[in-house]
């Protein structure tokens, strides 16, 4: 039955991408039944397979990041590994890459070179800082790339150094970006029957910038630079983290007028509603420190349970700060199969995320476990490349394989 392992059940992806963000986007599709057929160097794998954290020697990452994948070992700059690979190319819809701009190409292996064997296929590229421009062959990672968006520069305390996410948040983003853009970019090929693919390609810096409008907006119009603040800094009043009696911590906000209304409301402070200094967003925003300190003051007299009960009766948004403990413990979590167990080779069982968004037709799963290095390569060699047995010993032979 079509469709049994997720909506996208019959795409046929080569990721030959390493670490975060790029193999995330490869991931997400192989979630929704994706083939994703991971090609990685002999003897060596993936870098995301030596980094932590870790149990022993074991790398906890691995088994949520290269779930649902199937392991080729394949050495594409040999001239053995690169007849293979096209071999490989000719029946795949999706190739999908990080490497160095011009790194494939001077392997002979770029797209005007691919498409030659697959002219359908449609390449999905991720670097550093993109395919052109004068930084297009800079060494990068996420955290650099991170500042060179803008981000960094906006976050933590004016009174201290900028602050760099605690994990590697733009490459998550970015990986959103890689499946949205496949998705896109088959659907036009499909949808309109065409018998070419395309390229498609993107910055690690560019995902983020993109959700910092606001920046350009405020810069181009007002000609503000924005400085560093820990909470919605000129975005909304009130907003922010707010202690409660018993020591705990919830974050508040009150992004339109209509919920600020709610929380005066809840506060008994309904002639805020009407106060010239309180009663619109941007008002609120001119006097926000009295607005914090009348809202600070109010939450510090009710312990968690007490002021989490009362706010969601008044339809305001709020939320404790979880810990993972928390996450752990919490029956929302459990019901939404947000923390699943997948088998593993040698710790037996271990928890990942769960497959999201929810089909109610098509549903994702996690088919099958992250592979061990090059797992799959006799499999995938046979069916996909039709490589003889005798053929393979020989490659393996010469570390091809």
């Amino acid at each position: 039955m079509l469709g049994n392992n997720g909506p996208l059940t019959g795409l046929k992806i080569i990721d030959i991408s390493t670490m975060i963000a790029a193999p995330f986007g490869a991931t997400l599709l192989a979630d929704l039944g994706a083939e994703v057929t991971k090609i990685e160097l002999p003897g060596k794998g993936d870098t995301l397979r030596t980094v932590g954290p870790w149990k022993g020697e074991e790398p906890l990452r691995w088994p949520g990041l290269a779930r649902n994948k199937k392991s080729l070992t394949l050495d594409i700059r040999t001239e053995e590994g690169k007849l293979i690979f096209k071999r490989l190319i000719e029946k795949v819809d999706v190739l999908i890459e990080n490497f160095r701009p011009g790194t494939l190409e001077k392997w002979g292996l770029g797209y005007e070179e691919l498409k030659k064997v697959n002219p359908k296929l449609v390449m999905v590229r991720v670097s550093g800082y993109g395919q052109t421009g004068p930084y297009r062959k800079k060494a990068e990672f996420g955290t650099p790339c991170t500042a060179f968006s803008g981000h960094t520069a906006i976050q933590g305390y004016s009174d201290r150094p900028p602050v760099s996410p605690s994990y590697s948040l733009l490459d998550y983003i970015t990986g959103v970006y890689v499946a949205f853009a496949t998705m896109s970019a088959m659907y036009y090929r499909d949808v309109h029957q065409l018998n070419e693919g395309q390229v498609v390609e993107m910055g690690l810096y560019e995902s983020m910038f993109r959700m910092l409008e606001f920046l350009v907006a405020e810069y181009d119009q007002n000609g503000k630079i924005r400085g560093r603040s820990p909470g919605l800094a000129g975005h909304s009043s009130p907003a922010g983290t707010y202690e409660t009696k018993d020591g705990k911590f919830v974050v508040l906000v009150c992004s339109t007028d209509s919920t600020f209304n709610r929380l005066a409301k809840a506060m008994g402070r309904e002639d805020m509603v009407k106060d010239e200094r309180y009663y619109t967003n941007a008002v609120r925003l001119k006097h926000d420190d009295k607005v914090q300190e009348i809202v600070s003051n109010w939450i510090r007299g009710f312990n968690l349970k007490e002021l989490t009960e009362k706010l969601d009766s008044f339809g305001v948004p709020v939320s404790p700060i979880y810990t993972i403990e928390d996450i752990f413990n919490d029956p929302h979590y459990k019901e939404r199969n947000n923390i699943v167990e997948v088998e593993h080779p040698r710790l037996g069982k271990v928890k990942v995320p769960g497959v999201v968004p929810n089909f109610s037709k098509t549903p994702g799963k996690i088919r099958h476990r992250a592979p061990e290095l090059g797992e799959h390569t006799d499999e995938i060699l046979k069916s996909f490349a039709s490589v003889s047995d005798e053929e393979i010993k020989k490659l393996r032979e010469k570390g091809v394989i």
